[in-house]
């Protein structure tokens, strides 16, 4: 017999055997509905048999089933047919020993096609794992009853092995947890062979067109046994077309509708891999769509159809009455469709084969990292594995595919990266947190975050769209939010809605998602997005609110939002403070402090009723249960609130009507200043007290207070405290206090110990001075000055030598000071005036000659910067010069000879006497000066600086630099020749231009009396240039009818002496009237 005979008698025991297959299977069908066995699974397994042996018979090379083969197998489905028999003969039903039964017939068949010689199915490589995998499954098939545990374990051990010898070529994975235990243990009810797998719609693979690679098969060398041609149809083949359930169809669908069999040309490249792929049978397309189907059922003609598409075909039909078979054009009398869940389980279990087998094909692919093409079909082909199919994420988690895919983050190419964030994307859409955790866990989020700023717009979506769904599980809230840079750059993109709408709705979304983890929370708040963290505080649960108020501390606020977030915070931080919990007291306070740090929110603080609320904490509130310090606390916030500038003397403390200024208030801030509460509560009681003293009402009660109470002593103490901040804030009560009771301090400074002296600190470098330094000295130059006691206190060569070091080495230092180095300067020449207030004590005046202060002052009046200096220095040249008729001395009497007569000249114009005697006098004071020993102005050359004073734009500066010039023009002195020598230094127009600028009363008191002095000794050499002043005499007329007393009385002076009025004035007849 001739081999095509001996096919052709082959083909014929084939379509027979499949025909009988087909009986059974619709037997078992109709089984299945009538009872609750197993009888559809044998279905499936007798199905999937016939579907290999239409594979088989149809292939295009010459392989042939061999007959003993085909024998074996008729026996077992004649088997089949006889327990069908006997279940129908049974009235109760099929007994459990005919389901065992199908059972062992299963197991038969499955013993039979292992018995196919491998060499037979060499050519079809794929059809030898499609009979293995078959083979394998029916024999540990459990059908029938219960195994037993040996039975079972066997069973798995089995099916290990048959997956280590069916994977053994393909890159491994290795991966923790099997597929199956998975199965079995998160979704025991749900059987890979349902139709629960491919219930979802799958979505239609497209893959791009890639250039064609030279010298490497297509894919269609690897699946040619999948694009049959059937150009002639054998008896065998006619048979099996008549079998309703396997619609014999000669089209195939193209490779593009053929999305679960067929990969990628850049994959098929891939060695030993693309033979795992198991093509779709011809009986899985749709003759209508040409698509694989995923609701298969049956028409009246028995033609097998996708469900859509087949009621679609009836819809369209112009006449219901006749309708036709879309296939066989056969007129149907009913339009019933009869589901096929055979085939429809068949193709389910089929897509799980194939589906796994692509997830490793994409593993293999991305563990070589080959061509970019590769990777994207790679990264394609796992994403429509994936979409909607849980299981299948879960395989690709367990393969360590999501490992590789970490690398590919920096991969150049916005391909890559787009459609490496879209499979990220699908992985993480699952209705548990599981696969959300490990992308974070395993991902480098950062690399995520940039990604974010991308300049396609295709990548920054795509990483938006991931971080939404990632953002769903808290866990991954926070790997999100610790990613550096991650919630400044969604911030960003929440408020760039204009350039991009899509990422700024995307970006809000995701805040609001990380918004479950708190810290999150508090970087928005740092990124300048403040809402979601007022909106905790105000509306969260008090451990939320607990955790807003401890981030308010923390944060650094601009100053453009403060008071924003004050007008938000502020009345649920007033509800905390109120709370019994005390860590939220505690939070709350701290956070009322900081805000109350910013002076613009005084007005708010004070309309939620902050200042009696504090000032309760502070006096009134006792609650035994506190084991918080309220004190503390509340005194930092009313500190801070009165600092801002807070009209205090109208705000009510109590229900009684007591103000901050009333004597209730102040006497419990002193109380307990004296009672020597921390030095923490003791700084804001400090600070409270200097805030009311800028109230002179309020100074007046703190004054009275401290004298009845005798606190000062207690203040005075507080000086030697270490703490810096306190001894400071003492130093600068003491200085405001100074006005009030400036000697009782004064003598009381001198009792306490270590004082004054240790006041008086002088840093080794100008940089090196602090605040303590500057108060400190300050303190000493406020105190009066004419307290003899505390003055001799300070007398020691020592101290003087080193304030002095202390102002040369201010002066040297130039810019390279501290900031407090101008106030520390101040101090020091404050200190160096108070000496020259009591030159009636021998040892001031000792000091002064000594350390030469008349040079001091000079020297300071131009080598300074501050106003004060200049003030101080001017104020202490007029105490020197104010003693300098006293130390001068007229010369020694020369002896009187007609010789020296002879050779006496005379005396000229000078402001001493002639060069040629020893010993020279000062012409103004008549005697022997000096600047170190008689003080003398002029010696000094002080008198020039002092007239440069009086350009200043400081009235102080001016009346202090007037008082020093007016002791030159005092009645002891020779006033002429004082005059003669200040018009020489056009003093004049010096002091008439500072008439003009300056209103003060004193200042105009001393000017007006210089001028006085110049009309009364200079006579019209003067009065002329005086007189063509005409601002002068508006300011002579003003200030005589609107000045004081004085000040009256020296503009008439004046006026009368430039004939501006009549020698008897109005003031004086209205004043003889009177009498």
């Amino acid at each position: 017999m001739s081999a095509q005979e001996d096919r052709g008698a082959n083909d014929a025991l084939i379509g027979s055997l499949l025909k009988s297959i087909s009986e059974v299977i619709r037997s078992l069908e109709s089984l299945q509905s009538q009872t609750t066995g197993s009888f559809l699974e044998t279905a499936c397994y007798f199905y999937r048999v016939s579907v290999v042996l239409m594979e088989i018979q149809t292939g295009e090379s010459s392989i042939t089933c061999p007959t003993d083969v085909v024998e074996s197998l008729s026996e077992s489905i004649d088997a089949a047919k006889h327990l069908l028999e006997m279940s129908q003969e049974s009235s109760n039903g099929p007994e459990p020993s005919i389901e065992a039964g199908f059972g062992g017939v299963v197991k038969q068949i499955g013993e039979t096609l292992q018995s196919i010689p491998e060499a037979i199915i060499d050519e079809e490589e794929y059809i030898g794992v499609v009979v293995q995998t078959l083979s394998n499954e029916m024999q540990n098939a459990s059908i029938g009853g219960d195994c037993s545990k040996n039975e079972i374990i066997q069973k798995r051990q089995t099916q290990e092995l048959v997956s280590e010898q069916i994977e053994s070529d393909l890159y491994p994975s290795d991966p923790e947890v099997s597929y199956a235990s998975y199965l079995s243990e998160s979704q025991p009810d749900i059987i890979p062979s349902q139709s629960t797998y491919v219930s979802s719609s799958q979505r239609t693979y497209q893959s791009e067109s890639q250039p064609q690679i030279q010298n490497i098969p297509s894919q269609s060398t690897y699946v040619s046994s999948s694009q049959r041609k059937y150009e002639t149809q054998s008896e065998s083949q006619s048979q099996i077309s008549e079998i309703t359930d396997i619609p014999s169809q000669s089209t195939y669908a193209s490779s593009r509708q053929r999305k679960y069999g067929t990969l990628s040309e850049s994959l098929s490249m891939l060695p030993q891999v693309t033979q795992f792929m198991e093509p779709p049978y011809q009986a899985f397309i749709c003759p209508l769509t040409k698509e694989i189907m995923e609701d298969p059922v049956t028409t009246e003609t028995g033609v097998t159809c996708e469900r859509q598409a087949v009621t679609e075909w009836f819809d369209g039909s112009k006449d219901q009455d006749e309708i036709s078979c879309p296939v066989t054009g056969q007129k149907l009398t009913t339009t019933g469709l009869s589901p096929n869940l055979v085939l429809k389980t068949i193709i389910g279990e089929w897509k799980v084969r194939n589906e796994a087998a692509r997830i490793k094909v994409a593993h293999a692919a991305l563990s070589l990292g080959g061509s970019e093409s590769m990777v994207i079909d790679a990264l394609r082909d796992l994403q429509m594995t994936c979409e909607g199919k849980e299981y299948n994420k879960v395989k690709v988690r367990e393969a360590g595919i999501i490992q590789l895919l970490d690398r590919y983050l920096t991969y150049r190419s916005k391909d890559v990266r787009y459609e490496l964030l879209q499979l990220l994307k699908t992985l993480a859409e699952e209705d548990t947190d599981e696969g959300k955790e490990m992308i974070v866990n395993t991902m480098t989020m950062s690399c995520v975050i940039k990604f974010l700023v991308s300049s396609h717009q295709s990548v920054r979506h795509a990483a938006l769209v991931l971080l939404l769904e990632l953002s769903k599980s808290q866990h991954a809230c926070e790997k999100i939010g610790n990613a550096t840079g991650a919630i400044l750059m969604l911030v960003t993109s929440k408020y760039n809605e204009e350039s991009d709408a899509f990422a700024s709705e995307t970006a809000d979304q995701i805040l609001k998602n990380l918004e479950k983890f708190p810290h999150n929370i508090k970087q928005m708040a740092e990124s300048g997005l403040l809402g979601p963290l007022l909106i905790h505080l105000a509306e969260g649960s008090e451990e939320t609110q607990v955790m807003m108020a401890a981030y308010l501390v923390e944060i650094d606020i601009g100053h453009e939002k403060k008071i924003n977030v004050a007008e938000k915070a502020c009345p649920a931080l007033i509800r905390l403070v109120q709370s019994e919990n005390m860590e939220a007291r505690r939070a709350a306070f701290k956070a009322l402090a900081h805000i109350s740090l910013y002076h613009p929110n005084k007005q708010i603080l004070v309309e939620v009723g902050i200042i009696k609320i504090m000032v309760e904490e502070m006096f009134t509130k006792r609650m035994f249960s506190d084991l918080m310090n309220s004190r503390n606390e509340a005194a930092t916030i009313l500190a801070n609130v009165l600092e801002s500038g807070v009209e205090h003397e109208s705000f009510e403390v109590n229900t009684t009507g007591h103000t901050l200024g009333s004597d209730y208030f102040v006497y419990n801030i002193i109380q307990m200043l004296k009672n020597s509460s921390p030095d923490d509560l003791n700084i804001d009681l400090i600070r409270i007290l200097i805030s009311l003293s800028k109230s002179p009402r309020a100074m007046a009660t703190i004054v009275s207070v401290i004298k009845e109470t005798d606190a000062s002593f207690a203040m005075i103490e507080l000086i030697n405290n270490p703490h810096e901040e306190l001894g400071v804030g003492a130093l600068k009560l003491l200085i405001a206090l100074t006005p009030f009771i400036g000697h009782t301090l004064s003598e009381r400074l001198c009792k306490t110990r270590g004082q004054p002296e240790n006041l008086i600190q002088c840093p080794a470098e100008a940089n090196l001075i602090t605040e303590r330094h500057a108060v400190s000295a300050k303190l000493l130059a406020k105190l009066p000055h004419q307290n003899l006691t505390l003055n001799l206190a300070l007398v020691s060569e020592s101290i003087v030598s080193e304030i002095l070091h202390a102002i040369h080495l201010i002066q040297r230092s130039g810019t390279r000071t501290s900031r407090y180095a101008t106030d520390f300067l101040e101090g020091l020449v404050g200190i160096l005036v108070r000496f020259t207030t009591t030159l009636y004590e021998p040892q001031m005046m000792y000091l002064a000659k000594n350390h030469e202060l008349t040079s001091v002052f000079a020297d300071l009046l131009m080598k300074t910067s501050s106003d004060e200096v200049q003030r101080l220095s001017a104020t202490g040249l007029e105490h020197l010069s104010s003693t300098t008729m006293t130390l001068s001395r007229p010369p020694p009497q020369v002896r009187n000879t007609k010789f020296m007569g002879s050779l006496s000249m005379p005396r000229s114009f000078s402001l001493r006497s002639s060069k040629k005697k020893q010993i020279e006098t000062c012409a103004i004071h008549r005697g022997v000066c000096s600047a170190k020993a008689t003080f003398c102005l002029v010696e000094a050359n002080a008198v020039t600086k002092l007239l440069a004073c009086l350009q200043s734009d400081k009235t102080e500066v001016v009346e202090s630099a007037l008082s020093a010039i007016c002791t030159l023009l005092d009645d002891k002195v020779d006033v002429e020749q004082s005059l003669s020598m200040l018009s020489g230094m056009n003093a004049v127009q010096l002091i008439l231009n500072a008439v003009k600028e300056h209103k003060k009363e004193s200042l105009l008191q001393k000017a007006f009396w210089m001028i006085d002095k110049f009309l009364i000794r200079g006579g019209q050499k003067y009065a002329f240039g005086i007189s063509q002043d005409r601002m002068l005499s508006g300011m002579l007329v003003s200030a005589f009818h609107r000045g004081d007393g004085n000040t009256r009385q020296m503009a008439e002076n004046i006026l009368r002496r430039l004939d501006k009025m009549p020698s008897f004035s109005v003031y004086m007849t209205e004043k003889n009237n009177d009498m």
